[in-house]
């Protein structure tokens, strides 16, 4: 990073007509020789939790197959199929194999394990079984970190799906459709609602209109946001240096990008309305695009320092999408009861690879996009796994679970970690508080120094 005598500030953001865009970090927001230089210089962690459904194939002993887990174990292990895409970003990666979620058990309280795994996930809380308004829970980390970053970004937190609810009231033999819809909970009463429509998620994180007369409104102008500062990167530009004057036109490059994407996939959905099903507008056809494009949003909020906290859910459990791009036209829950069928297996195992060549694609993506002195994925945290193990028993152990990025300098990456005696994941998740410089005494059951997971 070039060191300047003359700096702008870290919130910079360019207005104009009902648009605001804030801008990534660049050389000009970094005086020279100052306290404040060091302290910018220093790289802001972001934290991310993906979560995938229906468990993954992890035992290959079980099955005969290369599945989830790694062969060899420390820095000597070889990625196995599923988690192969992963190897141009193996040096960030450290997989967690043995990891368990005994709240997620039934617990005297029946069948249920769909929604009690996605409640309990990232809250380490048995759930409260119910069909009503009265859902209780536990905060999730992610809204524990939002709480303590929260103040130094324009939105908390980012809450994203590539699903819409499709039911209320009691959605598995007497637990709410909430515990299901959500990965995230503000409070252990509040759970916060997943958007799946790229097109909102733009607008909340670009746009100022907030209410859906005003987004219509925006859709319906002709020019995009950042014709409508021009202005403002005009005089912006003459204020910087060669190297910044790149970072910012490639930044907005890719906005534009982002944006023309979102209003392609709406005017596809306006010609095929008359054919197909209504869909909601701004949602691609494809499930790749659309993917592709939650984490692109993703990758852009967290450039541009609008929020340092994102949780994504892929799909909620008992989900009946199919695959048809890889050749499985199944439904993945009904995949998941694979009744010990080594054909249903190579399906899940192809699900379940397709799902990490997308998230392969997030982490490229953050590698090559700058930050301060290195690039996203350096300085990001992501947690990547779910709540179920083997869906065809609903069993929580082992769980899938793997952690990427370098938390700012904090993990050390090209390892698989595996554990015995089968540690709660609410260890994993003290951990995750501490790499992000969180201060906590305990998360659920896991309390103490002690309880956090050796080696991470």
């Amino acid at each position: 990073m070039f060191i300047t005598q003359k700096s702008l500030p870290r919130r910079t953001v360019l207005r104009g007509m009902g648009a605001t865009l804030a801008l990534p970090l660049l050389d000009a927001m970094v005086p020279a020789l100052s306290t404040a230089a060091r302290a910018a210089v220093r790289p802001v962690r972001r934290a991310g939790f993906v979560y995938i459904p229906n468990g993954a194939v992890i035992d290959v002993a079980a099955h005969g197959l290369d599945a989830w887990s790694p062969i060899g174990e420390g820095r000597n292990f070889e990625l196995s199929t599923i988690l192969k895409p992963l190897e141009n970003v193996r040096d960030r990666l450290v997989v967690l194999s043995g990891l368990d979620h005994p709240m997620a058990r039934s617990m005297g309280d029946g069948a249920g394990d769909h929604a009690r795994g996605t409640a309990t996930w990232l809250t380490g809380v048995h759930p409260k079984k119910t069909e009503g308004i009265d859902v209780r829970a536990g905060t999730t980390v992610d809204q524990i970190i939002a709480a303590d970053f929260g103040s130094e970004t324009r939105l908390p937190s980012l809450e994203v799906s590539l699903e819409s609810p499709e039911r209320v009231g009691n959605c598995e033999v007497g637990y709410s459709c909430q515990y299901l819809y959500t990965i995230s909970w503000r409070t252990p009463t509040t759970p916060l609602p997943m958007e799946n429509n790229p097109r909102v998620v733009f607008e909340r994180l670009f746009g100022e209109g907030g209410t859906a007369a005003e987004r219509l409104a925006e859709r319906q102008r002709d020019r995009s946001i950042l014709d409508w500062v021009t202005g403002d990167i005009a005089d912006l530009r003459r204020q910087l240096g060669a190297s910044d004057q790149q970072r910012v036109a490639e930044y907005l490059d890719s906005v534009r990008e982002v944006e023309r994407r979102i209003q392609m996939s709406e005017s596809q959905g306006d010609t095929l309305s008359l054919e197909l099903p209504p869909q909601p507008m701004g949602i691609p056809d494809s499930f790749e695009d659309h993917i592709k494009l939650m984490y692109d949003l993703m990758t852009l909020a967290y450039q541009a320092d609008i929020t340092r906290v994102a949780a994504f859910q892929i799909s909620y459990e008992t989900s009946s999408r199919t695959y048809p791009q890889v050749g499985v036209a199944n439904s993945h829950h009904s995949l998941s009861h694979h009744a010990q069928n080594e054909e249903n297996i190579e399906k899940l195992v192809k699900i379940n690879t397709y799902h990490v060549e997308m998230l392969a694609y997030f982490l490229e993506k953050l590698k090559t996009t700058p930050d301060g002195d290195g690039n996203l994925l350096d300085n990001s945290l992501l947690l990547y796994g779910g709540s179920m193990s083997d869906g065809n028993d609903h069993s929580h152990y082992p769980l899938p679970c793997l952690l990427a990025g370098g938390a700012a300098g904090r993990l050390e990456g090209g390892r698989h970690l595996r554990y015995e005696g089968g540690p709660a994941m609410t260890r994993a998740l003290l951990n995750v508080l501490d790499l992000m410089d969180v201060q906590a005494d305990g998360f659920s059951e896991a309390t103490g120094v002690n309880d956090r997971l050796a080696g991470i």
